[in-house]
């Protein structure tokens, strides 16, 4: 993976490069990151000229909230949670109840996402913070193509290191006054351990069989499945 400098943008990065059959994730094709609602002018720019397409999985009051300051690249508003984002802190979910949640609920959402993917473009995926919806999305689409698990997993697990410390302290001593007997609230919102991921990979290969089997069972056909995997897979050649 390579960490991008935007300026402005959180948790920015391109997941080109990791292992995967065949060859490996073709770099500048899928990119990650938080809201782009604080990107810079010069941040603004960066992004327009590395991308052509933006998914958004924010839901509509977080988007009203924090518009985004990018523009030029197409973008498509996908909201992923069916509910309130709030009701997961009210509720005290952990980050393993949330991710099954996004699983059984946003299916065919989650596929929608992975069928912009496919289209080949330079495509940018964000939520707010860029960790459990983005998460969620970005490993679904690697794993369905074949990529290194591990090396997803290490994605996954880099947010954690990319967010701005002040940030996770305001905000956990803000959500701990909130809350204060909860046990998951602080890890819903700073945290992204690699054993979640990993986890999360294995419950979908128990329950569903696999990750493209779960996409066949949320409306993706196996056209749209080979189409992903020749926009984010590009071949390793031999030079010898």
């Amino acid at each position: 993976m390579t960490v991008l400098v935007v300026d402005g943008v959180w948790n920015a990065r391109d997941v080109g490069g990791m292992p995967a059959d065949g060859g490996r994730i073709a770099p500048g094709r899928l990119l990650r990151s938080a809201n782009l609602s604080g990107a810079t002018e010069q941040g603004a720019r960066t992004l327009a000229g590395l991308v052509d397409h933006i998914v958004d999985l924010r839901a509509d009051d977080e988007v009203a909230a924090d518009p985004s300051a990018v523009r030029g690249p197409e973008t498509t508003h996908l909201p992923l949670f069916l509910g309130s984002v709030a009701s997961f802190f009210e509720e005290d979910s952990s980050l393993d109840e949330l991710y099954r949640h996004l699983l059984e609920q946003s299916g065919p959402r989650l596929a929608e996402a992975l069928r912009i993917i496919a289209r080949g473009q330079r495509t940018l995926v964000h939520c707010t913070v860029g960790k459990d919806r983005t998460g969620v999305t970005v490993a679904l689409a690697l794993d369905a193509v074949g990529a290194d698990r591990e090396a997803i997993i290490a994605d996954y697990a880099l947010t954690e290191s990319q967010l701005p410390a002040e940030r996770n302290r305001r905000i956990a001593a803000y959500l701990r006054s909130q809350h204060p007997d909860a046990q998951h609230v602080v890890a819903l919102a700073t945290l992204s351990p690699a054993p979640v991921m990993r986890a999360l990979l294995a419950s979908i290969d128990e329950r569903w069989g696999s990750t493209v089997q779960y996409l066949r069972e949320q409306g993706m056909t196996e056209a749209e499945l080979a189409q992903l995997r020749t926009a984010l897979v590009t071949p390793d050649f031999d030079e010898g």
